[in-house]
This record gives structure tokens, sequence and C-alpha cells, in this order.
């Protein structure tokens, strides 16, 4: 174990009982053995804290509790950030409280770190779980990386692709990344207490290092009715992608990024539809009706060739 290095693997949580339990498991199940486990407590109110707590006096040598002064709630970067502080780990793996890895998740992205030194991150597919509740009218599914999977994408590429809002975005349950690059960029950023947290980091990392995008599932992703990302309608969709835009717009300006540059016109359009709500919704009725009727040109062609 000595020779492999160190996870530092970092699990948050807020009023977590409920899942928290097996998220830790999936930590414990890794076949990758050298980690430590980092459980920090955004100011719980339930029975997370002492169940958190008991692993750590349980585990000492591997599990570590940690809180906000005072036992505050301080939000989701603020308690990632505190993590990261603590964290003695080369390799800095993210897990929330409702979510589990796969066995093989650690093992699997630190060997592509060490294979690609250049990369700053790791990430691949995420299950989108929904078959954990039993019903089957709920279909767990994947969706699209948007960019080819199984190698390194160099920056800005894939920020770009992201931008345009049609691929899956890395999710913190399925990275991996190097502390170095973590502090490089400067961490999460503490304004963001919840939605969009992680992708202003991502968005950080996208645009400064190399990253490998895989074709791999190493995480589940829980769907339920209090996911931090459930978004119910369009105007709320708007109105919370709305902060991640305009703090992206401030960071472009701040390193430089030149305004002519494909960044900033992706953004400025993705800028223009959440502040316009309207035009969106005229924007997907257009992609429906347009994907309606190619597939019924598809139909009638092929009962045009079946007749000739």
């Amino acid at each position: 174990m000595a020779d492999q290095p160190l996870v530092s693997s970092i699990i948050i949580f807020f009023n977590g009982e409920q899942y928290l339990e097996e998220a830790i498991a999936s930590v414990f199940a890794q076949t990758y053995t050298n980690w430590e486990l980092l459980l920090v407590d955004d100011g719980s109110t339930d029975a997370s804290t002492h169940l958190a707590k008991r692993y750590a006096a349980r585990y000492p040598e591997r599990v570590r509790y940690l809180e906000h002064p005072g036992h505050q709630n301080r939000g989701m970067s603020a308690s990632r950030n505190l993590g990261l502080a603590h964290a003695r780990g080369e390799f800095i793996a993210f897990l929330d409280a409702d979510d589990v890895w796969l066995p093989k998740k650690l093992a699997e992205q630190v060997a592509l770190l060490l294979a690609y030194p250049e990369a700053g991150m790791v990430y691949g597919r995420t299950l989108i779980w929904h078959s954990w509740t039993g019903n089957p009218q709920q279909q767990d599914h994947f969706l699209d990386l948007g960019v080819p999977s199984d190698r390194l994408v160099h920056p800005p590429s894939l920020l770009y692709v992201l931008l345009r809002n049609k691929a899956q975005t890395p999710t913190t349950c399925n990275a991996m990344l190097r502390r170095d690059v973590l502090q490089q960029v400067g961490g999460f950023e503490e304004s963001f207490r919840g939605l969009y947290e992680d992708q202003v980091l991502f968005a950080k990392v996208e645009l400064q290092v190399p990253v490998y995008v895989s074709g791999t599932c190493w995480a589940k992703y829980r769907q339920h009715a209090q996911n931090c990302s459930r978004v119910t309608d369009l105007s709320e969709y708007c109105a919370t992608r709305l902060p991640f835009l305009e703090w992206l717009s401030s960071y472009f300006t701040r390193e430089h990024i030149p305004p002519h540059s494909p960044l900033w016109t992706v953004l400025r359009q993705e800028l223009r539809l959440c502040r316009h709500p309207g035009y969106l919704r005229l924007l997907y009725l257009y992609w429906y009706c347009t994907a309606q009727l190619r597939a019924c040109w598809r139909l009638l062609t092929q009962r045009s060739l079946q007749g000739a």
C-alpha cells in the first residue's frame, strides 16, 4: 500500500441520515485500498452527525470527522473546501451523501491519472439512478458525454462543449482530481452554496488543464425529490443557471479570454437564452417539431421504398 498514491475521499453531508451509511460503505468497498475518508458535516441536525462521528471513532486511522466552527451550515462549496484543507492525498475524490461509488472507481481512476500525468482530472459516465426506489416505471439511464471517450481533452475544448449544455457534465461523484490542480484554481467558490457549485469548479479546471474523459461508469447518482440539482420547470432552470453563467462571464474577463473566442460566443448565447426563457421555450418547441418532422419523413421514405 505504501507505493500507491493516497486518495482523499471527501463526503459532505447535511441531514443525510437516510443515505449516508450507504455512501460510506461504497468507499469501504473499493478495491483500491490506500485511501482516507473525510466526513464533512455542514451543520446537520439529524442523526447523520452521530453516524459520521461513530465511523471516525471506529476507524481513526482512515476516517476523520470535520465540521465548521460552531457546527454552522455554510453550504456545499465551503464544506468541500474544508475537506480539501484537511486532505493529505495526492488525488481527491468527492462523493455526496446520497450517491454511491462502484467498487473499481478509485483503482481505475488512479491508474488513469498515473498513466496521463498531464491530466488534471479524470471523469466518466454517471448512472442516473432511479432503480434504487424499486419503481419499474423509472429507468436508470446515462447522458451523452458530448465528446469522444477514453482520451485526453485539452483546454478549452471540453468547456466549450459543456457550455453548449447538450452533454453530461462531470459530476462530483464520478470525478477524481489532482490536489495541486485544485489548489491552482483556488478550490470551490464559496458564494455558490448549492446549485452549480460543482460546475463552477469544473469550469475552472477545464479552462486550465487537460482532462481525461472515460466511457466507464464509476458512480450512481441517486435521483430523489430532495436532490440539490432537481429543477422542475424551464423558468426555474433559467433562474438557477443564470448566476453560474454570470460568474463565468466575470471569470472569462479575469482570465483574459479573447472577446471574440468561441467560448465567449457560446457563453453570450447561453446568457441570452437564460435571461429570456420565453425565447428558450420557443427554441425547444422548434427543436421538438423539427425532430418530429424528421421522424415522419423517415417513416414516409421507408414506406415508399417498401411499396416500390
